[in-house]
């Protein structure tokens, strides 16, 4: 089993990014060499100029989602490497259950939402959620849309009402929108029916603005009782997911005394920039996605595996 580190409910902001230049790698520049299974770089057609013309010869811009798509996107953004893409979703789902020490009276019998960090697989995939919604940064669409990597948002009405749609541009491409409760209270404060309305009522919000109401929700600060998961449960949530690890602009946080990722580990980060941060989204995502390419896990889509 593995130790638990109690994480801070209190965030504060963090000083000192430590940002250096990095030397694209060599190995990413080789068809394969980091992303399996995926088509090399290709030209296009030798087009012969009609009789009289000056014959020129351009070079193809790359299909996106292809490696060398990929490999162009990787160095724009400023990565060590491309990011490893993740095996196909199981056809068969793992069997989710609450971490050890994470339940509550009436779990089992009551059927209640599982609280958990890590998805059981041996696959080396790990999986990122974003919480909140303060920060709303064009560039974070535009680079995890050119990496293709995928990620579950858990919105916060409060912080996202001021815009909905970029939120539906980021469901557009196929991520997943979650709940985290109207106004993110710490919800074992609260009484039952305090719960509910904090979690149904996003529920509606988000059936409303988003044309379905989530099966997945994250209690807010990773706080929760009895009567939030049976809240949760009697608003439609099957699954209440924290994390194992934090990723912020400039340092990890680790669950375990390890330190370490693991197969399957749910990686937290939040929607965060400048304001709260020193440094943007696109920092924190690099951050992230060099840490776990370097250490050979690949992002896969948490709700495939659920």
């Amino acid at each position: 089993m593995r130790a638990v580190v109690q994480n801070d409910k209190n965030r504060s902001k963090r000083g000192g990014v430590r940002r250096s230049g990095v030397l694209f790698s060599v190995l990413a520049l080789s068809a394969g060499a980091v992303v399996c299974g995926c088509a090399g770089p290709s030209e296009g057609p030798d087009v012969r100029p009609a009789a009289g013309q000056q014959a020129h010869r351009t070079a193809a811009a790359p299909a996106p989602g292809s490696h060398a798509a990929l490999v162009a996107a990787a160095r724009r953004w400023g990565l060590d490497a491309v990011p490893l893409r993740p095996p196909a979703p199981p056809e068969r789902k793992p069997r989710i259950t609450a971490r050890d020490g994470f339940e509550v009276d009436g779990q089992v019998e009551d059927d209640l939402p599982p609280v958990f960090t890590t998805i059981p697989t041996r696959q080396k995939v790990v999986f990122l959620t974003i919480d909140d919604g303060a920060n709303k940064d064009p560039a974070f669409l535009r680079m995890m849309s050119e990496l293709k990597v995928p990620y579950s948002a858990f919105l916060s009405n409060y912080l996202v009402k001021d815009d909905y749609g970029f939120f539906r541009r980021m469901q557009a491409e196929g991520h997943t929108l979650n709940n985290h409760t109207l106004t993110h209270p710490y919800l074992p404060g609260l009484s039952y029916e305090e719960q509910k309305h904090e979690i149904c009522g996003m529920q509606s919000i988000m059936e409303k603005q988003f044309g379905r109401a989530p099966t997945v929700f994250r209690p807010p600060y990773g706080n929760y009782n009895g009567d939030t998961l049976r809240a949760a449960k009697a608003c439609g949530i099957k699954y209440a997911p924290i994390w194992d690890e934090e990723v912020f602009v400039d340092h990890w946080e680790y669950r375990d005394w390890d330190r370490s990722l693991h197969p399957g580990d749910i990686v937290l980060t939040h929607f965060r920039g400048r304001d709260d941060w020193d440094g943007t989204m696109v920092d924190d995502m690099r951050r992230f996605l060099n840490k776990v390419t370097r250490d050979g896990y690949a992002v896969a889509r948490l709700e495939d595996y659920l």
